[in-house]
């Protein structure tokens, strides 16, 4: 499996198949006119929204991939798309149960024996049993760190020890250009122990790497 990251909340999963193209799923595509970023023109087979904010939901940066539309889903429920379980999970924008900004969905993606869970923009300071149970096991787990519109760092950290996964990856922070004003990802590189952490383009890694104990966090890059 390949995670690549776009910017803001989006990344890109390239998951291998046998004998066929990997299948690639775009998680929450923006409008680079909203963000400020640079505009979006990505292949995919699947296309999840965590929920309907301009930096989130452009499925105008979507292209077809294998000739076919990408499989778009944008609710709460359990999918099987091309043999890859998809799990989206209710849960809020805010700390105010969805009242200031909404709701948004946390995506559970089970492709080559990983299981990636990517948090949208959670609000909430720590996860519910409910979701917890879920949510079940996290190999990857991509999860805001900017706060403003979501957790910060240190909700960040606190739902990190909650799911406890092999692998972190940082999202939804600021980085050059962008329009919002969000904080960077030191403090939350330094809770965690990572402070120097270099960024790397992409991670690439399949079930058998995934087998300590301790979380590691990797920095990509936009």
């Amino acid at each position: 499996m390949q995670v690549i990251w776009k910017g803001q909340a989006c990344f890109q999963l390239l998951i291998s198949r046998a004998k066929e193209e990997p299948l690639k799923i775009v998680i929450d595509p923006y409008a680079g006119s909203f963000t400020g970023l640079r505009e979006l023109s990505l292949d995919a087979d699947i296309a999840l929204f965590t929920h309907d904010h301009a930096d989130h939901n452009n499925a105008k940066a979507l292209r077809q991939a294998q000739g076919k539309p990408p499989f778009v889903i944008a609710n709460p429920g359990e999918y099987e798309v091309q043999g890859v379980f998809i799990k989206g999970i209710p849960s809020y924008h805010d700390q105010s149960e969805g009242k200031e900004r909404g709701l948004n969905t946390i995506y559970c993606i089970e492709g080559e024996d990983i299981q990636v869970c990517h948090l949208g923009d959670l609000g909430q300071k720590e996860l519910t049993s409910q979701q917890l149970e879920l949510i079940g096991d996290v190999d990857i787990l991509l999860i805001p760190v900017g706060g403003v519109y979501t957790i910060d760092a240190k909700g960040a950290v606190g739902i990190v020890h909650q799911l406890e996964p092999r692998i972190v990856i940082p999202m939804h922070y600021a980085i050059p250009k962008l329009k919002f004003t969000l904080a960077g990802p030191e403090e939350f590189l330094k809770a965690m122990g990572a402070k120097g952490v270099q960024p790397q383009e992409k991670l690439t890694v399949k079930a058998k790497d995934l087998s300590g104990e301790e979380t590691q966090v990797v920095v990509l890059s936009p």
